[in-house]
């Protein structure tokens, strides 16, 4: 194989626009009361001495995750928690239910209270993704729709119905230009700028259950059901090269923040990290009891937090040592999201919680 870096170069919706505007709406309002103003004397005894302040701080490299405690557990969902993402300010934690839920949660962290809630799906929010921009949310079902929410304004803006089959995966380039999904029939590209359609790939081997987008927005990383890591032209659409090494499908795909790492975590039971710009296979971590469900890096590049039957695990990743083992949840653990600023991390599991796990203070 080449090296990669020259080739970088290269109507089952449940509800109305009308009807989600008028739940998303309220809720928005009040988060950005939240957020920008100060806080009334009331609300400041709900605030935890342990929850991330305003303030910059240092992101935590590896050795400090050593020493993690489990600072609160977060209920309210009635059905598995199927993704997770943070606003990028850090302000605010997503979550999104399984079947029989399908609800979207609004989490503060600096209190870890549910502030909304709003049902977005017919069926399962199978993955949500935030823009690096504050501005735009997408949801994605295996109701096969994906939906798009403006948060600074709190408006719903769209839902797409493209896609025929489960969307199981969605990725936010790094200039909030354009979005991918990945589902059962492929791969969608989309302008989230005009809101539209850019092109698909969809093809009779391209199941898609995992995709990621690497930090200059160049490159797509797609894996699913063939075992095979598929990398893109995202500009053209243009296939470039495979990754092989794993012996089941691939689950799910994360670049490092530098770029030059993408992880891939599969039914193999393993997680494997490759050199990108080689694509050479590094090193594979495995221990895991069951297929790889997550993964998350954190914004140092140097913590690997997978998730799986057994619970959540943590990896320096750049050595490839196991840290940690977080034990808490009483089933398999469905997802997981790291904080911006690198101090928290979240994780979802089958048994309708979300545990917030945080480095221990010195």
């Amino acid at each position: 194989m080449k090296p990669l870096a020259s080739k970088a170069k290269v109507k089952r919706h449940l509800c109305k626009e009308k009807i989600l505007s008028f739940a998303f709406l309220p809720f928005s309002f009040y988060c950005f009361a939240l957020a920008s103003q100060p806080l009334p004397a009331s609300a400041e005894t709900v605030i935890q001495p342990a929850a991330p302040s305003d303030a910059p701080a240092q992101i935590p490299q590896a050795e400090a995750w050593r020493n993690v405690k489990l600072l609160r557990t977060l209920k309210g969902h009635k059905a598995t928690i199927d993704s997770l993402t943070f606003t990028p300010d850090g302000k605010f934690l997503f979550s999104g239910g399984s079947d029989n839920d399908g609800r979207i949660k609004f989490w503060w962290v600096r209190s870890w209270k549910e502030v909304g809630s709003l049902r977005a799906h017919s069926r399962a929010v199978m993955t949500l993704a935030m823009s690096p921009n504050s501005e735009i949310l997408a949801s994605c079902s295996n109701d096969s729709s994906l939906n798009l929410w403006n948060w600074k304004t709190g408006k719903y803006t769209r839902t797409f119905l493209d896609h025929t089959s489960n969307i199981l995966s969605a990725a936010i380039t790094s200039d909030s230009e354009m979005l991918v999904t990945g589902a059962l029939d492929g791969i969608r590209v989309w302008n989230l700028r005009t809101q539209r359609p850019i092109y698909n790939l969809v093809r009779f081997d391209n199941q898609t259950y995992a995709v990621a987008t690497n930090p200059n927005g160049e490159i797509l990383a797609s894996g699913g059901k063939d075992t095979a890591i598929k990398l893109w032209d995202l500009k053209s659409g243009r296939f470039i090269d495979s990754l092989s090494g794993h012996s089941g499908a691939i689950s799910t795909l994360a670049f490092a923040p530098d770029g030059n790492t993408l992880i891939s975590g599969s039914y193999d039971r393993t997680i494997k990290v490759w050199n990108f710009n080689t694509g050479q296979l590094l090193y594979t971590l495995s221990g895991h009891t069951g297929w790889i469900r997550a993964i998350a890096i954190n914004p140092s590049g140097e913590v690997l937090a997978t998730a799986s039957r057994d619970g959540v695990r943590l990896w320096n990743l750049r050595t490839g040592e196991l840290i940690a083992l977080l034990v808490g949840h009483s089933d398999w653990v469905k997802s997981v999201a790291f904080s911006p600023d690198g101090r928290t991390l979240a994780s979802g599991g089958f048994d309708r919680t979300i545990k917030i796990w945080q480095v221990a203070s010195p």
